[in-house]
């Protein structure tokens, strides 16, 4: 068994998303060996985006499971599609066909609504299963979360047990907002994203807005770059450099040090508490710009 990581380094390239090499081997081994990749870090440095650029780069589907405190086993796996089913007993009840016979039609497989647990394992072709922010979810889900990604299966009472038709390639991922169970770490691979240096957000900047000048990307680069050293309550991230970039593009901005109003009513894309706000006044970006012109 090969692990080209180069080959998936330049198909993740192709969509736009820019991987180091020790996260395109994480991302090889885990796709290889088929073992779930769990991916920490602060909010804002590309973790869903990995996932989002491996679906891409593998050409398959993404099925998203968003997690969130009290998220339990029903929210991610099944529900019974109710109103069909009421409609059907209706119709059926008309029909004078017997409890049996209606039991057996309204619990198949056609009033099944699939969750993204057990929709991922029911694709033919193997799907990228992105489980986000897996911090935010129960203890108690985190283990149920462990049976399912050991097994691979789901049993349900009324259609027995439904063996996974193909094995989904795991990412989760945690913002550290609580300590992950062992279990959960020793069944997956890791890996650990930081803030990209300047030379790596440079290349995203220019992967993802190729029409950018080079002048105007480099300075953009660095005042972020340089902003995240502030004492800020939410560091902007890659979403936000990018979105900052388009909207200086917008704005006909050609310098950071041309137009010093529209910078500073700019730095709502970087900057999303009021405290962040106030934080960066216009005499701290002057100070920032100062540094990059």
């Amino acid at each position: 068994m090969t692990f080209d990581y180069k080959a998936l380094q330049d198909g993740l390239r192709r969509t736009g998303y820019i991987a180091d090499d020790d996260l395109a081997m994480a991302l090889a081994l885990a796709v290889g060996l088929k073992r779930p990749l769990l991916l920490e870090g602060e909010a804002g440095v590309g973790k869903t985006a990995v996932a989002k650029a491996l679906a891409a780069a593998l050409a398959t589907r993404l099925i998203r499971l968003q997690c969130y405190e009290g998220l339990d086993a029903n929210a991610t796996l099944y529900e019974w599609n109710y109103q069909r089913q009421l409609l059907a007993i209706r119709t059926h009840e008309r029909e004078q066909r017997s409890a049996d016979e209606i039991e057996r039609h309204i619990f198949s497989a056609d009033y099944l609504l699939r969750r993204p647990l057990l929709e991922a394992i029911s694709q033919p072709v193997p799907p990228v299963l992105l489980i986000d922010e897996i911090d935010r979810a129960d203890e108690e889900f985190e283990a149920f979360l462990l049976e399912i990604l050991s097994d691979f299966q789901v049993t349900i009472p009324e259609l027995g047990t439904l063996q996974a038709q193909s094995i989904p390639y795991v990412v989760l991922t945690s913002n550290g907002t609580r300590e992950l169970s062992d279990a959960l770490r020793r069944r997956c691979l890791y890996s650990y994203l930081d803030f990209p240096d300047e030379a790596k957000e440079l290349a995203i900047l220019r992967a993802r807005l190729p029409g950018i000048e080079q002048h105007l990307a480099e300075q953009i680069v660095r005042f972020v770059q340089l902003l995240r050293r502030e004492e800020l309550e939410k560091k902007p991230g890659i979403a936000e450099t990018l979105d900052w970039a388009s909207a200086l593009i917008g704005l006909d901005v050609r310098a950071l040090d041309g137009d010093a109003a529209a910078l500073q009513a700019s730095l709502v894309c970087l900057l999303k508490t009021e405290a962040d706000l106030k934080a960066v006044p216009r005499e701290v970006a002057a100070r920032l710009v100062g540094k990059v012109a």
